[in-house]
């Protein structure tokens, strides 16, 4: 082994030993890091078993699945999940999502997966990876104000941890990818206004795992023909978070150091012949700090439970300019395991309120994780996140949404959004659904990549939500209006799975075995409202071992999950 490689290796060791002591207090607690522990396991996805895709409508929420075969089907076996969405400006029917891909669970080998539209979301198309066979995380998509797609991908060079910024059209196909220096948890944003920083790119990362520590800041001013050297900002440690351009050109940074919430300001990045600059960082107190996962006891146990989202008014009223923070964090005032707590600053940063409570449960028994926050060019302030308050005995979560049209002051009452599902099932030998979800927001809608496991197993979707400012405490799903639950899971002989129905309907339960064939049809027929049940003995059907159920009401897959057989 060369010098070069020795130290290398010595400092990614550090690295994570710094990370183990530092964040976690016990080397037994958590291990971050992207790294390839398992092989890559080509699957040929013309061989895989497939069901049908996740597909739901409701009066102010359309969810598709966008990780589907050519015929628009499920795969079976493979996980998807922490996507990252990009929006043509000049043709909004035109998006992209990346997501990192597991095309088996039964390996932790990510690439660098992604689909596009061009009917506005109504049918998405997955060619495959931007590199088959080759190890990619952390996927972050932005779009600049020509249309062209940019996606931010991390990957290995012997010990160093760096990233490649690719470029696409939205027709399927991108280039080679350009060196982009960075590291693990990056994130990147393109300034979109018309002045003389149109076109940048910016690029942020953590300086814990990179190849340029400790520099976890770089930008391109040739549209992602080049990056520049990666620098600091001052004599700040900011990770976990993301970035924003300002009308004026002016990029905030926002963060966490520690358990410290930073946004950092720099008004010369604009400019293309000037040394980046920052002009401050502000502390923001959201009355909590930022948490993780931790042996299973919560709903992501080895990822993050949500990062900082900043996130800047572009309207044309008395608000433009104002800055917003938001993230899941674990109050320091009260018992709540997690709650999304926003702020907001007036004065470009410099001065921020208080943080308040968006999620409006009643306890404080519930987790509010993956908050996500995106601003409409008219001021709109969206938010959604995935809650546990219809399960508090465990982690099933759905996924709600908020708004504000007031500047943050005040907040819709919350909406539940989708169906619950569990978060711990389909993990690809790593427990977690990533680190984050993506959003975008226009007048009209806000635009979602998120992650969930309907089909039984992780899988990304794309999520159109439509703000109702008429309703309040509107919910067009109504609390667990059906479910079905295995009992005993795992089981040795046989199981009982009961199911409720909130009125009269057709229903379909069916047994898959590990590949995706169907062995059983436990009912098929109508059945009234209100709680049923149907038994199923494996020895019937089966050696000991995984199996699937689904669970289908009017022809509509609403719940899916494992079957564990024990000899």
């Amino acid at each position: 082994m060369n010098i070069k490689a020795t130290l290398n290796t010595f400092r990614l060791r550090l690295v994570v030993l710094f990370f183990l002591f530092h964040e976690s207090g016990t080397a037994q607690e958590f291990i971050y890091r992207e790294l390839p522990d398992d092989p890559y396991l080509p699957v040929n996805r013309l061989t895989v078993a497939t069901s049908p895709a996740y597909r739901s409508q409701s009066t102010n929420f359309f969810a598709i699945q966008v990780n589907t075969d050519e015929a628009g089907q499920n795969m079976l076996g493979d996980a998807a999940n922490e996507p990252s969405i990009a929006i043509d400006p000049t043709d909004p029917n035109r998006m992209v999502i990346g997501w990192r891909q597991f095309d088996t669970t039964a390996s932790n080998f990510r690439q660098a997966g992604y689909a596009y539209t061009t009917d506005g979301g109504e049918s998405w198309t997955y060619p495959g990876n931007i590199e088959s066979g080759i190890f990619r995380s952390d996927p972050v998509l932005e779009a600049d104000a020509s249309g062209r797609f940019y996606y931010s991908s991390l990957t290995l060079d012997g010990s160093d941890i760096l990233m490649d910024v690719f470029r696409s059209t939205g027709d399927g196909t991108w280039d080679e990818g350009v060196f982009a220096n960075g590291g693990d948890k990056q994130w990147m944003t393109i300034d979109r206004t018309s002045g003389p920083g149109e076109g940048h790119i910016y690029s942020t990362w953590s300086q814990a795992f990179s190849t340029c520590a400790p520099g976890y800041f770089n930008r391109s001013v040739d549209r992602g023909e080049s990056y520049e050297n990666c620098i600091t900002i001052g004599n700040r440690v900011i990770s976990f978070g993301t970035l924003v351009v300002g009308p004026d050109g002016e990029l905030y940074m926002g963060g966490v150091e520690g358990d410290q919430v930073l946004v950092g300001l720099s008004t010369n990045a604009n400019q293309a012949s000037e040394a980046v600059v920052w002009d401050r960082v502000s502390s923001v107190n959201l009355l909590g700090r930022r948490k993780r996962g931790r042996n299973g006891q919560d709903p992501n146990p080895g990822g993050l439970l949500g990062q900082t989202w900043v996130a800047v008014n572009q309207s044309d009223g008395p608000e433009r300019g104002h800055v917003y923070l938001l993230s899941s964090v674990e109050r320091t005032n009260n018992e709540d395991p997690l709650d999304v707590m926003f702020s907001r600053s007036v004065n470009g940063g410099v001065n921020w309120s208080t943080g308040i409570r968006i999620n409006d449960d009643p306890t404080n028994r519930a987790w509010q994780w993956f908050g996500t926050m995106s601003v409409a060019p008219n001021g709109r302030i969206d938010a959604v996140w995935l809650d546990t308050r219809d399960d508090l005995e465990g982690f099933d979560s759905a996924l709600y949404y908020s708004f504000s049209e007031d500047d943050g002051l005040t907040w819709s009452d919350n909406e539940r959004l989708s169906e619950s599902f569990d978060p711990h099932l389909g993990w690809p030998q790593q427990n977690k659904m990533g680190d984050y979800f993506d959003m975008i927001s226009d007048n009209d809608h806000a635009h979602l990549a998120w992650a969930g496991t309907f089909n039984g197993e992780q899988d990304v979707y794309y999520g159109r939500i439509t703000p109702n400012p008429a309703v309040t405490n509107v919910s067009n799903i109504s609390v667990n209006p059906v479910w079905l639950q295995a009992s005993p899971n795992p089981f040795t002989g046989s199981t009982t799975l009961d199911y409720r129905l909130d009125k009269k309907a057709a229903v379909r339960i069916e047994i898959l075995d590990y590949s995706g064939k169907q062995i059983a049809v436990l009912f098929d027929g109508p059945r009234s409202a209100g709680e049923h049940q149907e038994g199923w003995t494996g020895t019937h059907h089966q050696n000991a071992g995984i199996f699937f159920y689904r669970f289908l009401v009017d022809g509509r897959l609403r719940q899916a999950g494992k079957l564990v057989y024990l000899p």
